[in-house]
């Protein structure tokens, strides 16, 4: 995943966030449905370039031309999303602290919902700060309410060997103590376990003390996943912490791909390598995480991607991102019916 072009702006503004959901408890099921054109002209829910400047996705501050990718909204086969309802969202997180922990499809999710939340209450003197490289911290103080992004792609230990290189530890998890402490964790990984070749971040896998050049990826991460469960079965109390899984957003990057793509694909869609994994892999924990299930309503969305409008030239064509305004508002849209049971 490439990070530093999206980074930069939020970077630049630092110098001046509750038994497997999906289907919910009340019987609606998020995960299935279909994207329509918004009749009613509320989607999109904000213009990046003039309401959020400080997000990096937005496609249209990078020249991209259609404009029909910013109008659809997700509707559920079973019942309807609310409407996202920014300053309720605020309202009922005063004095909350919600970190997004995962990788860069993560971090799509956590800026369109800092800007859900800034245009809600744009006089509010909110705060972006870079705390660590690794730490962003979108704060707004009439709420005392941080919603942060602590980046890290595998949730499971990748160390720096002088000898062997980057070591991929699949049973262990030792920056868990960011974690705590904390009142919503949605937590995200998939993407970079299945990078092969030169993108990929890792050079050995480590179960215990074997060391492994080569191991199917899906494997490898079916093994972390269930580290990364173990984990929070063992140290989240879930009276005190609400645990959320970023369920597995498609790429396309593919033989069709995305470029010039203007609308949704339809349905239906094959299984998507890794969703069953995460699926199991929750409803084995002992204290289920809530899974937001969102590869159906992703793999659809083809022309939601940025391809080559991320001002870092036509060479660059990026099918695995999201534009904002665009897919991930959905994601937030189910993040606050599903918080906050406005269905």
């Amino acid at each position: 995943m490439v990070f530093t072009m999206w980074l930069r702006p939020l970077i630049l503004a630092s110098v001046f966030v509750w038994a497997v959901a999906t289907p919910s408890p009340q019987g609606c099921d998020f995960s299935h449905g279909r994207w329509i054109i918004d009749e009613a002209s509320l989607h999109p829910l904000y213009d990046a370039s003039r309401d959020c400047p400080f997000i990096g996705f937005d496609c249209s501050r990078y020249a991209r031309p259609d404009k029909d990718y910013l109008k659809y909204r997700w509707m559920p086969s079973g019942c309807d999303l609310p409407r996202f309802d920014g300053k309720k969202f605020l309202e009922r997180s005063i004095g909350k602290k919600i970190m997004f922990v995962g990788d860069s499809i993560s971090n799509n999710m956590w800026q369109s919902l800092t800007c859900l939340l800034h245009i809600a209450v744009p006089n509010s003197n909110y705060t972006l700060t870079s705390q660590t490289q690794e730490l962003l911290v979108f704060s707004v103080p009439e709420y005392k309410a941080s919603i942060m992004w602590l980046k890290n792609g595998f949730l499971v230990d990748l160390v720096h060997d002088k000898e062997r290189g980057r070591i991929l530890k699949l049973d262990s998890i030792s920056s868990g103590d960011q974690w705590k402490e904390v009142d919503v964790l949605i937590f995200n990984t998939y993407h970079w376990w299945t990078h092969t070749g030169q993108s990929q971040g890792w050079d050995y896998f480590q179960v215990g003390n074997e060391l492994r050049k080569e191991m199917d990826h899906m494997e490898a991460f079916k093994i972390g996943l269930s580290t990364w469960a173990k984990w929070v079965d063992s140290n989240i109390d879930p009276s005190k912490t609400r645990v959320l899984f970023q369920g597995i957003a498609a790429s396309h990057v593919d033989k069709k791909g995305c470029l010039r793509q203007t609308q949704p694909d339809e349905g239906p869609m094959p299984p998507y390598p890794g969703a069953d994994i995460v699926k199991s892999v929750i409803s084995n924990m002992a204290k289920p995480a809530e899974l937001l299930d969102i590869t159906l309503l992703t793999q659809l969305r083809r022309d939601g991607h940025p391809s080559i409008y991320t001002g870092r030239g036509t060479s660059f064509d990026d099918c695995s991102h999201w534009c904002l305004a665009g897919v991930p508002d959905a994601w937030n849209e189910i993040l606050y019916a599903v918080l906050f049971g406005n269905y």
